[in-house]
Formats: structure tokens, C-alpha cells, sequence
């Protein structure tokens, strides 16, 4: 069975200040056009996704919203996961294999270098570091999300020109 996995890193986020909690940063101006950008490019290339993951962190859930808003997903049902804050790439893939089998396309959005990492050993190919609010999209042949450690998959595209 055809499956999609589309992995986006989180948009421009501002620099910390002195004290402030990683956690806690907010996107740019920028990074905010530019998750409006990728959301659309979404739309336009995948029009829905059956799940949305992403890490609790602000630059990462106001990017998930921002994209759920586009793709008229509800906020409601994104999956906040504190497991996906900076996850290492074995840490993506097990909340990957816990998806119901019932979904087909899932939009992935989370931190480098992770997310990377990850698109790395789904294809088993070189992949330059996802930039801020950049999707790769990766078509997997799985029976059931729990074998997602078990293929590899093939690249079916990656938004570029959508970031300013």
C-alpha cells in the first residue's frame, strides 16, 4: 500500500534572548509567510493529510497550525507530541510506526536535525538539511506503519521555490 510521508521543518524562528526557553521561540514575520507559503504549496500539490504530528514547541505547533488552517485540517486533531521536541531520527520513526493503518498521508513537522536525519534513512540518500519551513515528500510501499523501519522510500518532491 502507497503511503506519504511529508516531512517539514519547522519555519524561521526568531533567535533566542538571554533566558529564554528554547521552547519557547516564536517564528519571524518571515517564518510566518513562509509556513503560508509551504502550506499552500501543500494544498496545491496534496490538497489533505489524514494525520499531522509535530512537536509542542512554539515554532513548531504555530508552523502545524498555520498548515493545518490550509489544508482544512482541525486544529483539534493535530498530535502534539512532547516526544518530537529536537527527536533524533529513531525517535520520528517510532512515532511514525504507532500511526493507525487506516492513514494514508501524514504531514510530519518537527526540528532538524531530525527531520533530516530522517528523510536521509527513508530514502537512503543524501539529503542537504532541510531549511525552515521546507517539505520533502516521501512515497513508502507499507502494509502497516509499524514496518516503516523495514523500506525504503522514494522522493516525490520537495518545495523550494515557496521560501523567500
Amino acid at each position: 500500500m502507497q503511503r506519504l510521508i511529508l516531512i517539514c521543518r519547522h519555519a524561521d524562528a526568531i533567535e533566542p534572548f538571554p533566558l529564554q526557553p528554547d521552547f519557547e521561540r516564536e517564528l519571524t514575520k518571515e517564518g510566518i509567510q513562509n509556513a503560508r507559503n509551504t502550506a499552500q504549496w501543500l494544498r496545491d500539490h496534496f490538497h489533505k493529510v489524514d494525520a499531522l504530528i509535530a512537536s509542542p514547541a512554539r515554532r513548531t505547533s504555530t508552523t502545524a497550525t498555520i498548515m493545518a488552517n490550509k489544508l482544512y485540517f482541525s486544529e483539534d486533531e493535530i498530535a502534539f507530541e512532547p516526544e518530537l521536541y529536537n527527536a533524533r531520527e529513531t525517535q520520528l520513526v517510532q512515532q511514525l510506526s504507532k500511526l493507525a493503518d487506516n492513514i494514508k498521508t501524514v504531514l510530519l513537522v518537527g526540528h532538524n536535525p531530525g527531520v533530516t536525519q530522517l528523510a536521509r534513512s527513508l530514502t537512503a540518500k543524501h539529503i542537504a538539511y532541510l531549511e525552515p519551513a521546507q517539505v520533502l515528500a516521501i512515497e513508502l510501499d507499507l502494509e502497516k506503519w509499524e514496518e516503516i523501519n523495514y523500506t525504503t522510500g522514494i522522493i516525490h518532491s520537495l518545495n523550494t521555490k515557496q521560501i523567500h
